[in-house]
């Protein structure tokens, strides 16, 4: 069973900077796309960004475009989201998940395994 577990979420004013950890265990962490997404309160689970299980393909939400970069580390089975730039409206618990196959999704129901999530919020 596949497991993922985020870290690096916290406190941040506006304009600063985290890097988001999603390890994973359990499979075979090098031939799944994966990818981030978001959840508030006020809205509906949110894409975020995905990367191919080779990392030749990224792709990004609108709202996050130029500032957050997807990386992978196979080797460490590791997917980093590095978050530069951020606003109040960046607020949420970012999730990662993992697909079966290894592609690039940006909808939620292509991924089987989910991570709990961790809370990022970003003051004015």
């Amino acid at each position: 069973q596949v497991q993922l577990v985020e870290s690096g979420g916290g406190s941040v004013q506006a304009g600063g900077s985290l890097r988001l950890s999603c390890a994973a265990s359990g499979g075979i962490f090098s031939s799944g796309g994966m990818g981030w997404f978001r959840q508030s309160p006020s809205k509906e689970r949110e894409f975020v960004a995905c990367i191919s299980r080779s990392s030749a393909i990224t792709y990004y939400g609108d709202s996050v475009k130029g500032r957050f970069t997807i990386s992978r580390d196979n080797a460490k089975s590791t997917v980093y989201l590095q978050m530069n730039s951020l606003k109040p409206e960046d607020t949420a618990v970012y999730l990662c998940a993992q697909a079966p196959r290894g592609n690039c999704y940006s909808t939620s129901s292509q991924y089987a395994y989910w991570g709990q999530g961790t809370q990022v919020t970003v003051s004015s």
